[in-house]
């Protein structure tokens, strides 16, 4: 075949670049003119399998999301008419624009903040809406979501379709609901793209990446849109407050990698740190602030910013995180939050006195629990529970450059490795 013969070294990369920079876009634009869900992921799909037969070949076309997009869009229109049930959605899809929606999509024009809402639709069960816009928005398959939540693959697999049905039976609108509808919505989307940023930050889900800059950067885009939705009802602190959170962990992105490898808050080269985004997220905390209305990402964002306004780690002011963690406990009395003010406490009153919250809390499944366990013990010579504790960090860890870390660390110990 001419595709062994002559072959364009850009291609392939071209297909997973576009692939994650695009798949967002490109699918919510396609639910949005078919409204079908499956109609559109089966079309991007052929999309995909074509781009990959021709783009190594002759390398991408000029616009690849364009051009992924006028694919989707022609293999969905053959569908339907193949499919004689669609006729009459046929003719609906073929009169209607590229720049035309098929029905009211509400206050704004972005077709992925209308797919998340779709997705975040309080009729859909709450574990399945994260999923089901990892899936969509995202991109990532349901390996890599099942991954993520520590589920099986059938499971999840099974969460997403029940998801997709019931968008479908109930008729689910997509579009951002109108104003009156708007505010009991915000917090649910709020908590999403709160958890497709940290997917993308810490890529639970794949070894391949140990960070998914495509999702980060898509939630930190999300978020400043509905930022723009929600202005008109007024003040919206938890929004401000979760857009500041994710700046200020973004801006230390350039650090957080080296050689493959994970590099703590305390050992980062902070001069890599982006101080545009730092400043940005300075300003929003203080804004915050101002209004005094405290909920969990306003005092998230605030503890990034103590630390994220430190030259040096020695001058952290560890009193301030740990009375924010105080605060942020009141609001959010979760294991994890009880763990990471216990990380604090370690910096104020010693590892001894740490431990024993940290040994007193259920997350026994989860690998930041066991490497915090690892830490302290390490600093207080139980060198060999500081080894154990290590390798079941390793085990549970979710991507390669936590792996490393972890056992760059555990190999630092004295004794036999």
């Amino acid at each position: 075949m001419t595709s062994h013969t002559r072959g364009h070294p850009a291609g392939l990369g071209a297909v997973e670049e576009t692939v994650r920079a695009e798949h967002g876009r490109v699918l919510a634009g396609l639910i949005r003119r078919f409204g079908d869900i499956d109609l559109a992921e089966d079309a991007l799909s052929e999309a995909l399998v074509v781009a990959l037969e021709k783009w190594p070949v002759d390398g991408p076309p000029p616009n690849p999301g364009g051009w992924l997009t006028t694919t989707a869009t022609r293999k969905a229109l053959d569908r339907i008419r193949r499919e004689k049930v669609r006729d009459t959605k046929y003719a609906e899809a073929a009169m209607i624009g590229d720049d035309t929606p098929a029905e009211p999509t509400g206050p704004v024009e972005d077709d992925r903040l209308r797919l998340i809402f779709t997705c975040c639709h309080p009729a859909l069960a709450p574990e399945n809406r994260v999923a089901l816009t990892l899936r969509l928005l995202g991109g990532l398959t349901v390996a890599e979501i099942a991954h993520a939540f520590l589920v099986p693959e059938t499971t999840m697999a099974q969460r997403i379709t029940r998801a997709k049905q019931k968008i479908k039976h109930a008729n689910i609108p997509f579009r951002v609901p109108l104003a009156e509808d708007l505010p009991g919505r915000v917090a649910t989307v709020l908590s999403v793209l709160y958890l497709v940023f940290n997917e993308g930050y810490l890529a639970s889900g794949s070894d391949a990446d140990p960070i998914r800059e495509d999702l980060c950067r898509e939630a930190i885009r999300l978020t400043r849109q509905l930022r723009e939705v929600a202005g008109p009802l007024g003040p919206q602190p938890e929004v401000d407050g979760l857009l500041a959170l994710m700046l200020l962990t973004e801006a230390r992105r350039p650090a957080r990698v080296a050689d493959g490898t994970l590099v703590t808050l305390t050992e980062q080269d902070r001069t890599l740190w982006d101080a545009a985004l730092i400043d940005e997220g300075h300003r929003l905390v203080r804004g915050c602030l101002a209004l005094n209305r405290p909920g969990p990402f306003q005092v998230q964002a605030a503890i990034n910013a103590v630390h994220t306004d430190a030259l040096d780690p020695s001058m952290t002011d560890w009193s301030q995180v740990v009375r924010l963690y105080d605060q942020l406990y009141a609001l959010s009395p979760t294991p994890i939050v009880a763990m990471n003010r216990a990380i604090a406490v370690a910096e104020l009153d010693g590892p001894e006195v740490a431990l024993v919250t940290v040994d007193g809390l259920a997350l026994t499944t989860y690998h930041a629990w066991h490497a915090t366990r690892a830490d302290l013990l390490r600093r207080m010579g139980r060198t060999d529970e500081a080894r154990a504790a290590y390798d079941a960090a390793i085990g549970l860890a979710g991507n390669t450059a936590e792996q490393a870390w972890l056992t760059a660390r555990r190999d630092t110990l004295p004794g036999p490795s």
